[in-house]
């Protein structure tokens, strides 16, 4: 069987502000308005429409901060954590010998960085990143390539993903869906058992990616 994993909100949790924040100059006036302008151009980012460098500049100017490009790169990347519970299910659904890979909204400084940071991503078989297909969810075009390039039987592939509109897209292209809630991975694992899922004893002794 096949999985298409999201990243965020499903495998790794993740705090833009927090991070971003730390970039501001002392005083600066309505910083959660200068990073929400920050935010709103991700989309844009994440189809590759905008070049990393091109990003960070713009991003910085945005921000008034002095930083460079390398402080951006450092804050913009260290925003995640790992969702344990759902790291556990992935070793044992890969010991199982189910085919396992990403679909997930992302950017050319978030990715390959995580793979390298989070070494058990190296339990997927491939990655359909927004950032190299130029679509993000929900939008069809994302699907479509992954479907198409991993030659994948929707009847028989399971997508977990955290947003209602990606859901929505994954069952009109004939995905067996699942609404991921971090707050709830144990209706997962439920989820799991109802579709039939075959999941190997974990081999990791729960331990964490990273």
């Amino acid at each position: 069987m096949t999985f298409l994993f999201d990243i965020g909100r499903v495998l790794l949790d993740f705090d833009f502000e927090t991070s971003l924040a730390r970039l501001l100059p002392p005083g600066t006036a309505d910083p959660q308005a200068r990073l929400a302008v920050l935010l709103e151009r991700k989309d844009e980012f994440e189809t590759g429409a905008i070049a990393p460098d091109a990003y960070i500049a713009w991003a910085l100017e945005v921000l008034g901060s002095g930083a460079s490009h390398a402080e951006f790169r450092h804050a913009w990347c260290h925003i995640f954590t790992p969702n344990v519970p759902m790291w556990q299910t992935v070793r044992m659904l890969a010991a199982a010998g189910h085919r396992l890979i990403l679909l997930s909204n992302t950017n050319a400084l978030h990715c390959p960085w995580v793979f390298g940071f989070f070494p058990d991503f190296a339990l997927f078989h491939a990655a359909v990143l927004s950032f190299e297909v130029g679509a993000v969810k929900p939008q069809p075009a994302i699907y479509q390539h992954a479907i198409a390039t991993h030659r994948l039987d929707p009847a028989t592939t399971l997508f977990i993903d955290d947003l209602a509109a990606n859901i929505a897209a994954g069952l009109a292209h004939g995905l067996r869906c699942f609404q991921y809630d971090q707050a709830n991975h144990a209706a997962f694992q439920q989820w799991l058992h109802d579709e039939r899922v075959l999941v190997a004893a974990a081999q990791t002794g729960g331990r964490a990616p990273g």
